[in-house]
């Protein structure tokens, strides 16, 4: 008997989980997959997370198709930190005589030896393995996996798509739909109970034309993605992207223009009157976000990482399409503070160039990015 262990946050389950079992399942002739969603995930902490029982419950609606599959409860009733080597032994314990494989991503193969005791896992379990989208990438994750262990990983004919967690959650946040990515049991459970949905997010989305608010998911799922840079928390990041843009269509006039500074440029209004209103009308409270609101369109002198992310978010996200914008895509992938210097310093040229004045707070924030460019 031919047995695995796909183990998990499934924070949320999507589709392509099922994929991949079903793929294991085809590739390796087993018997039965065993889902285990975790409890505490030591390297996730900082994500917006469903409580362990909603988890658990998505991925039984999840894999209520799939006949070989057994959702387990066993690591979220142990509670305390998931360690897949104390599953794969107990695991080992209860399937003594079969042939027991642990279902793993290509990414986590590569630094499979940051796991806690990894030798002890490989002594329960064969690792098999299905790449995300690059097989060539998993070959030689596969030869450094070898290296370091001297065993093989197993590999199954599937390479999965890229499909992202950190973007369905971001969509279900915003109140977004989000059946393609999850189908439709799953997506139902979520929107029932509100899982990781933001207060405000669909009064924001009224106020917004759509053009604005496709914006605003774009900057949402571009923060969320980069927050782990920053050491920012998704919740702050998506709650900061969210209310970034609350006032950029509001008429001229209102009550909120009393929070804007003299001598404020009109493209530039937007951010203290956004700021205004995610703390009167929405009931945002925390000074970090509202400050990272205040400053998204002008930066500042010595911002904040928060600060500094929404910035980027807003000029990055995947809706922008102006000259040098894939480039400072890909400069953000590899260095966060040379994207931002190289942002700011576009910022500035842009205004210069275009016969604008450089608002105060942008050139500060421009000078101190000169100033301290080579600051560790």
């Amino acid at each position: 008997m031919k047995v695995a262990i796909f183990g998990g946050t499934f924070n949320p389950v999507h589709n392509e989980h099922i994929n991949i079992v079903k793929a294991a399942i085809r590739s390796l002739a087993l018997d039965k997959v065993i889902i285990m969603p975790s409890n505490v995930t030591p390297a996730k902490s900082g994500r917006m997370l469903a409580d362990s029982a909603d988890r658990l419950n998505m991925c039984k609606i999840a894999f209520a198709s799939v006949p070989k599959a057994e959702v387990s409860d066993f690591e979220i009733t142990r509670s305390g930190i998931s360690y897949s080597y104390i599953t794969c032994q107990r695991f080992a314990e209860e399937y003594p005589d079969c042939e027991r494989y642990f279902i793993v991503g290509g990414d986590m193969l590569e630094n499979f030896d940051s796991w806690k005791f990894p030798e002890k896992i490989l002594q329960c379990v064969n690792l098999a393995v299905c790449a995300r989208e690059d097989g060539a990438k998993l070959k030689k994750a596969k030869d450094d996996f070898y290296t370091r262990f001297g065993v093989h990983a197993v590999s199954f004919d599937y390479i999965g798509k890229n499909v992202s967690s950190t973007k369905i959650r971001v969509l279900a946040a915003l109140g977004e739909g989000v059946s393609d990515c999850v189908g439709n049991g799953v997506a139902e459970y979520i929107k029932r109970n509100s899982l990781y949905l933001l207060d405000g997010a669909q009064q924001v989305k009224k106020s917004l034309s759509e053009y604005r608010w496709r914006h605003t998911v774009g900057v949402a799922v571009k923060a969320a993605e980069n927050c782990t840079k920053y050491n920012v928390t998704e919740r702050d990041a998506v709650t900061a992207a969210l209310y970034h843009d609350c006032a950029k269509e509001l008429p001229r006039g209102g009550e909120a223009e009393q929070a804007v500074p003299e001598g404020v440029p009109s493209p530039v209004v937007h951010q203290f009157t956004g700021a205004y209103l995610a703390e009167r009308v929405y009931g945002v409270k925390d000074k970090n976000i509202l400050d990272a609101i205040r400053y998204h369109c002008s930066g500042r002198a010595n911002m904040t990482p928060l600060e500094k992310l929404v910035y980027l978010a807003d000029m990055v996200e995947e809706g922008r399409d102006y000259d040098g914008v894939e480039e400072l895509r890909e400069i953000f992938k590899q260095n966060k503070e040379e994207a931002f210097n190289r942002a700011i310093e576009r910022h500035v040229r842009h205004l210069e160039v275009s016969g604008l004045p450089v608002y105060g707070l942008t050139q500060k924030a421009y000078e101190y990015a000169k100033e301290h460019k080579n600051d560790k």
